[in-house]
């Protein structure tokens, strides 16, 4: 009697975990769904990617469920009942069904937001492109204007007057040499101009170029916008096929599981009435 009563509560207390998890995976269903935006492919892809998150309560629940009256059968003192059984199968195979669908689906609207995702990448690379070849297009114009050019010539007899001062004159040429905070592009300049005077020009308009270091940081600008935008669409794509591995292979082994526990207990219940048939008809 005490076993009878140890079994009895064994399965009532499995049956009501069982039912505890069940309903609690279908209240957050209710939650999930809301607000319903059936025709957007990112709600979509959050609803499927919640239920597959969730999917694993109600199959626990279920196969506690299933044991609980398994454990019912057993003991002789109980007699074979349905109860919830019946309807846990149904809905096992809503559930089988139900991420059987969310696989291919899953998987079409992560292609559909990836590729979108892709084409505003590279939308926003192109623009950002555009609008660095409109600068440099200014910037170049404005450099071979008249005020440009007349700029460009001050600042080259600037650059000439100081540096030829520096040259001629031995202490300032050691003291500049000897300064760290001078950068090394200058210190070259000046070695060479030494050696060779008539280089002084040469080297001046190569070191106040502004064009050539327009172009440079045009060309410096440009390797980070393909850069940035070869990195962002690398990343996108490894996130599509992330999330299709997690969640659409996921989905359907939930498919499989939920399918096959549903259906192994109808054909259960279904052998038992036709036993039960055959018995009362003997």
């Amino acid at each position: 009697m005490i076993n009878n009563l140890s079994t009895a509560i064994t399965s009532r207390t499995l049956k009501i975990v069982a039912v505890i998890l069940i309903v609690s995976f279908l209240l957050d269903v209710l939650v999930l769904i809301f607000p319903f935006q059936v025709t957007d492919s990112q709600w979509q892809i959050n609803l499927v990617t919640a239920f597959v998150d969730r999917g694993i309560i109600p199959m626990v629940g279920l196969g506690m469920l299933f044991i609980g009256y398994w454990i019912n059968n057993t003991n002789e003192s109980n007699r074979f009942t349905f109860h919830l059984k019946l309807p846990a199968s149904i809905f096992a195979v809503i559930l089988g069904l139900m991420f059987l669908v969310f696989f291919p689906l899953h998987l079409s609207n992560m292609d559909q937001v990836s590729k979108q995702k892709l084409k505003e990448i590279k939308q926003e690379a192109d623009r950002a492109e555009k609008q660095l070849e409109t600068s440099f297009f200014h910037a170049k114009a404005q450099l071979n204007s008249k005020q440009g050019k007349a700029q460009l010539k001050q600042l080259r007899d600037r650059t000439k007057t100081q540096l030829t001062e520096i040259i001629e004159d031995e202490t300032k040429y050691k003291q500049v040499l000897a300064n760290n905070q001078i950068p090394d592009f200058v210190k070259e300049v000046l070695k060479k101009a030494k050696v060779n005077p008539k280089e002084l020009d040469k080297l001046v308009n190569q070191q106040t170029n502004p064009l050539s270091a327009a172009q440079q940081s045009a060309d410096e600008q440009l390797n980070k916008i393909r850069g940035s935008r070869k990195r962002l669409e690398k990343l996108t794509k490894q996130e599509a096929w992330k999330s299709f591995i997690s969640i659409g292979l996921n989905s359907l082994l939930l498919s499989i599981g939920y399918i096959m526990i549903g259906w192994s207990s109808l054909k259960e219940m279904h052998n038992y009435s036709d036993n039960k048939h055959k018995t009362a008809m003997r």
